[in-house]
């Protein structure tokens, strides 16, 4: 697979294509933002299991939002039946499946590395926090352990970003899936630095504006009501952003004729 070198201002553009791509079917796509949006409410409830089966099923999802935008961009509409599809193809779920694994196993192994030598210094600020009613010392004790972790998942983040449609689409085995989505994530690192500081923004923006809302004397839980509809919308032209980015990073014009007709392209 070669990875295109594409501009900075691909990232802006893929924000702007995906809301383009939501406008053709909003519908469709903020039912299957909403439908995210629940399976991380439930990962935030049932810890550590939902968490670990979330984010394990993180490849699949992609898949499907991918092939789902596919269909879109394609002006067919997208029908109940259309969006479990995907993973009829032959091997397909259990390659997906072991990737998410892996996915989480790796996220796991990072954040046992990184949080247990601070572990002492947390528990010490968890006890001041509860002392002195204030989470700053808690905060001060996490500073370095989660901007670490950032770091490090942004980079596990990379090699799983295209891989779910290297290996469904592409037929590529997964160590060559990993490697050329980081390979194809560093050589546009400036274009998805501007793509994840646009929806930073978009999302800080949504949020700030409920706080108005509060500010005005609404009540903080009608404020975060009248959000969440907000927050899902974006979340569905973030997830319609995937597809465009893809397309542009591996220079394909041609990818819902590939899924039809069952091409695979080899490296």
């Amino acid at each position: 697979m070669q990875a295109a070198f594409l501009p900075a201002t691909s990232g802006w553009q893929w924000v702007r294509d995906g809301f383009r791509l939501f406008r053709k079917q909003p519908l469709a796509m903020f039912t299957w933002a909403m439908f995210i949006s629940l399976l991380v409410v439930f990962a935030s409830v049932t810890p550590p299991v939902g968490p670990i089966l979330v984010v394990a099923l993180m490849p699949i999802i992609t898949l499907m939002t991918l092939s789902a935008c596919k269909h879109v961009e394609a002006d067919r509409v997208m029908l109940p039946s259309m969006w479990g599809k995907p993973l009829k193809q032959p091997g397909v779920f259990k390659k997906l499946f072991l990737m998410g694994l892996l996915y989480a196993g790796l996220c796991m192994i990072a954040g046992l590395a990184v949080f247990m030598p601070f572990m002492d210094a947390m528990v010490e600020g968890m006890r001041i926090a509860a002392v002195e009613s204030s989470m700053d010392p808690l905060l001060s004790a996490m500073r370095i352990p989660l901007i670490t972790f950032a770091i490090i998942y942004v980079i596990i983040a990379a090699l799983f970003w295209h891989a779910p449609v290297l290996v469904a689409w592409h037929g590529l085995r997964l160590i060559q899936a990993l490697f050329f989505s980081g390979i194809a994530c560093w050589r546009n690192k400036w274009p998805f630095l501007i793509y994840g500081a646009t929806w930073l923004l978009v999302f800080l923006f949504i949020d700030l504006c409920a706080g108005l809302l509060v500010a005005m004397g609404v009540s903080p839980q009608f404020a975060g009501t009248l959000q969440i509809p907000f927050n899902i919308a974006a979340g569905g032209i973030l997830y319609c952003s995937f597809y465009p980015a893809y397309t542009s990073v591996f220079g394909i014009n041609s990818a819902s004729s590939q899924l039809d007709n069952g091409n695979s392209a080899q490296a």
